[in-house]
């Protein structure tokens, strides 16, 4: 692709060459998660709700991995946008280092912390040992995730966006194929239960990154040049990292506020944002292509086409959040059943995916905020860091929010909220129980 293709061609046009790789190869990364829990699912109610509480460390690990990517794929696309072409590759040739380096750390880290997380969200042994199982193998073996992720945004950062869309097609296929062969140990394989979901996961992300890694992988440049790059990757990437990092640790509060009072209730959770990413993944995938295209237009000096790109996206991410919203509120009991016939999953959760769905339409402002800042004089560092600051604020009022409705909720989602420090303790009245048996209290 030339390299003038982000400064000259109609915005909507590259959108619509750059978009529809990235979202399908994203919607089927989407669809692989939903089979994995569609598997589980079927094995054991139990390991839906591992799962659930594994999740926010795939995302943790998913942010820091994605966010990195960008910090290099935003300085590649700047460099081009000025004709730095051997800057470019030096950035490009880094991005290994920093992926294998991420990878061991988060893997030991994770290795050792595991069981103390998994006992944070559950008290049952059962769900426990398979967090643990899990979550271990996911989180140490992720090579594939770390390295797919980098590889995948030098590609991106040179618009070739045909290359990654195949890697994470054939991981999702692979995936999806081995999912349950190992899971229920058909065609003579062991029956490994959620380990051989794990398993299949880091399979797939490992020939996913085998594919990318012709392309992506650079010549490593002399070690001299590794701090300044590595400042300027980090400086790009780290709003991106912290604002996925955010949304994480507001899924994990939520997870705690739910763990007080059933594993089902955290188990909604989860399924919940199985379902979210068809919607959110998309998005993410437009901000993945607009980010080369805002990072060359401000290197050139073209304020009005960053401008630009930014509406564009924002009236794609309105539309498509759209069709969440009436999902949510129309169909939730289907949507339930695909993965789970536990009637209280189903019962907890028809109510709400309606109360939650309605917050997807003004969810698309976070993905893509500060369009505002795009004036005469756009200035990319202050929209990377509205991102981050932008994002964080929505997060703790939403999370408040929750925690406030859950306090004034009759229908017990306080129940033992006194384990939560920032809660009164609530009463243990014998006859103060709702359908599900769950302790509430007046005022």
């Amino acid at each position: 692709m030339n390299n003038d293709f982000f400064g000259t061609e109609k915005i909507s046009k590259i959108l619509l060459k750059m978009a529809p790789p990235v979202m399908l190869a994203q919607l089927i990364q989407a669809l692989y998660n939903v089979v994995d829990s569609f598997f589980v699912g079927h094995y054991s109610e139990s390991g839906l709700t591992a799962l659930s509480i594994i999740y926010p460390i795939q995302l943790l690990m998913i942010a820091l991995a994605v966010g990195t990517g960008v910090g290099i794929n935003t300085e590649m696309a700047y460099n081009l946008g000025i004709g730095r072409k051997r800057r470019s590759d030096e950035t490009a040739g880094i991005g290994t280092p920093l992926a294998l380096l991420m990878w061991v750390i988060f893997a030991v880290v994770c290795f050792f912390l595991m069981p103390a997380y998994a006992r944070m969200n559950t008290s049952s042994e059962e769900v426990i040992t398979m967090v643990v199982l899990y979550g271990r193998i996911v989180c140490v073996l992720s090579i594939g995730l770390f390295l797919e992720s980098v590889w995948t945004k030098v590609h991106q950062a040179e618009g070739n966006m045909r290359m990654p869309m195949i890697a994470q097609i054939i991981g999702a296929i692979v995936n999806i194929a081995l999912d349950p062969l190992l899971i229920f140990g058909l065609c003579g394989l062991p029956k490994m239960g959620i380990g051989g979901a794990a398993t299949a996961t880091v399979v797939g992300q490992i020939a996913a990154a085998l594919i990318v890694m012709k392309g992506g992988f650079r010549k490593i440049p002399a070690l001299v040049v590794f701090p300044h790059q590595i400042k300027r990757i980090y400086k790009l990437g780290i709003p991106n990292i912290l604002m996925q990092a955010a949304y994480t640790f507001y899924i994990f509060g939520l997870n705690l506020i739910l763990a007080t009072f059933s594993d089902q209730a955290v188990t909604v959770l989860g399924l919940y944002y199985k379902w979210q990413a068809f919607f959110f993944i998309p998005l993410g995938a437009m901000q993945t292509c607009i980010v080369p295209v805002v990072s060359y237009n401000y290197a050139a000096g073209k304020y009005e086409r960053c401008k630009k790109t930014l509406k564009v996206a924002i009236i794609f991410g309105i539309a498509l959040m759209m069709i969440g919203v009436v999902l949510f509120e129309t169909i939730p009991g289907p949507m339930l059943h695909v993965f789970s016939h536990d009637p209280k999953v189903i019962s907890i959760g028809e109510v709400a995916f309606r109360f939650i769905g309605i917050s997807k339409f003004p969810d698309v402002s976070c993905i893509f905020p500060g369009v505002g800042t795009c004036g005469k004089k756009f200035d990319f560092d202050d929209y990377q860091n509205g991102i981050f600051v932008y994002s964080v604020g929505v997060l703790v009022f939403k999370i408040w929010i929750e925690l406030f409705l859950a306090h004034l909720s009759g229908d017990g989602f306080y129940h033992n909220a006194g384990r939560l420090p920032f809660l009164p303790p609530v009463c243990e009245k014998d006859d103060a129980k709702d359908y599900y048996g769950i302790e509430k209290c007046d005022f």
